[in-house]
């Protein structure tokens, strides 16, 4: 279920002059609420792609390993390692 927040944000000086001039008329956007949700969606998306990047890494480097090096775990030592 969805659910609405509604926050407080207090800009000023070149932050808020930033803001205004990418919002409006003579902006990207309608009004402060779709460029902050807009920013906030970009951010999730470069979190969600760094996430992505650093898994697909480290699946090169596993199956670029030798089998030779395989070593067999069990679960909690998996859980233990990922901890950290």
């Amino acid at each position: 279920m969805s659910r609405t927040t509604t926050m407080t944000v207090r800009l000023s000086g070149v932050l808020s002059d930033f803001v205004s001039a990418n919002v409006g008329e003579n902006g990207s956007y309608e009004n402060v609420s779709e460029y902050i949700r807009d920013l906030i969606r970009r951010d999730k998306e470069r979190a969600e792609k760094e996430a992505f990047d650093r898994l697909k890494t480290e699946l090169h480097h596993a199956f670029a390993a030798p089998e030779s090096s395989y070593k067999p775990l069990t679960a909690a030592e998996v859980i233990a390692r990922n901890r950290t």
